[in-house]
């Protein structure tokens, strides 16, 4: 699920060689914010100097959209070497009712 830079074609392209087909949906109970990235090579692939994070809130009325994608095993290790280590990724249940996983605040 990706609600922010791994929507972008470019980072897509350079993260995973290809780009990545994926349905929108929506995580409940979190909130957005966001964190300034150091990474010398997330920085060049992205263009941008904050990146959004994702926190747990527990409540109902707090809705981050994005999109989930359909991604191969071999591509969420890609996806986790392009995360800072701001982020974890963790699994969890969409709007939607699908599973996947997401990279929230450490």
């Amino acid at each position: 699920f990706s609600y922010g830079t791994l929507q972008k074609e470019q980072v897509q392209i350079e993260t995973f060689g290809r780009l990545l087909k994926g349905n929108n949906d929506s995580l409940i109970g979190y909130r957005l914010d966001w964190v300034e990235i150091t990474d010398p090579e997330v920085l060049r692939k992205s263009q941008q100097k904050h990146h959004p994070i994702i926190r747990y809130s527990g409540n109902d009325n707090d809705k981050v959209d994005g999109v989930l994608f359909e991604v191969t095993e071999e591509e969420i290790l890609l996806a986790d070497e392009y995360e800072v280590d701001d982020y974890k990724r963790i699994e969890t249940v969409f709007a939607s009712g699908k599973k996947g996983y997401i990279y929230i605040e450490k």
